[in-house]
């Protein structure tokens, strides 16, 4: 079991992390050198770090070995102090726990697991609390919950989230359900933290106490998620409310209209390697990567 210290914990999740993509290339291969070259340009931004392995990174659509590659070279290329979050997203638990070991020789700081969600109707609270915290009286790394339900179908309640904030081994959760993270917040404390799971309510998570977010839009613009972090962290109301309206709209209109497709349409817009989605997902046609510019270069954002 692995137990870190509060002011330490405080250090790798305050601020902003990009849940990068993994670009693929016309092929389907994952271009690793796109990845190197996305990792260097975030490590020049000011964010926090990474989740590496998400939804966004299309954890799902890689084997054992790419995912594994793709973390060693996210590791490899990350800023210095920069922090890099290993997602698991697995259904058996012996998959969980030898990646999670992985994920600690290669350098992660941190995992996000996931809930399994095959067996949705037979995941219990008890078999739950059972499974995160068995993950982490064994893991080397301390762990986050990934309340997702949109992915697994199962949501986190704040009665086992609150059960599951007392092991020393799981220090926070990334909620991105839409049943509100502000029923989470009140477990915020020194030793467990509440991280918003996207751009459109990270600003009043953070007036709610949160220390900040697993932001997509962080991966097309990172200058502007870490403007809203800004303002939630100074609490400036008159900065950061129409801030998070202005961001909101933006984030609907990449990955709210379109997915991980449209955060990798976007991140090509932006001078990043967004790449092609691997089938059965398929990248924006013409006409809609023409709209997604016309739209941000109004917002500014495309010159």
């Amino acid at each position: 079991m692995c137990s870190t210290r509060s002011d330490d914990l405080q250090a790798i999740v305050r601020g902003v992390f990009a849940p990068i993509c993994t670009p693929f290339a016309e092929n389907e291969d994952v271009d690793y050198g796109a990845l190197s070259f996305n990792v260097g340009r975030y490590a020049e931004s000011g964010i926090l770090g990474y989740l590496a392995l998400g939804s966004n990174g299309e954890n799902r659509s890689l084997s054992e070995d790419e995912r594994l590659r793709v973390l060693d070279v996210v590791v490899r290329h990350k800023g210095p102090g920069q922090v890099v979050m290993a997602g698991a997203t697995y259904e058996a638990q012996r998959d969980t726990e030898r990646f999670l070991a992985a994920a600690a020789d290669l350098g992660a700081d941190l995992g996000l697991v996931l809930s399994p969600g095959y067996f949705r109707k037979q995941m219990t609270d008890e078999v739950l609390f059972r499974y995160f915290s068995s993950l982490a009286d064994g893991a080397k790394i301390p762990l986050l919950l990934y309340n997702a339900p949109a992915f697994c179908g199962i949501t986190l309640g704040p009665e086992l989230v609150a059960r599951l904030a007392v092991h020393p081994g799981i220090v926070g959760m990334k909620d991105s359900a839409a049943s509100g993270i502000e029923d989470f917040l009140p477990l915020e404390r020194p030793s467990f933290h509440v991280l918003a799971g996207s751009a459109n309510f990270l600003f009043p998570a953070m007036m709610g106490g949160s220390l900040g977010g697993t932001v997509s839009l962080a991966n097309s613009f990172p200058r502007l998620a870490l403007e809203l972090f800004e303002a939630g962290q100074a609490r400036d109301e008159t900065i950061g409310a129409p801030l998070q309206a202005r961001v909101s709209r933006i984030n609907h209109a990449i990955s709210g209209t379109y997915g991980v497709a449209g955060v990798k349409a976007a991140m090509d817009l932006a001078g990043f390697v967004g790449g092609i989605p691997r089938r059965p997902l398929l990248p924006l046609a013409e006409a809609e990567v023409a709209a997604l510019r016309a739209f941000l270069t109004g917002e500014g954002l495309l010159s």
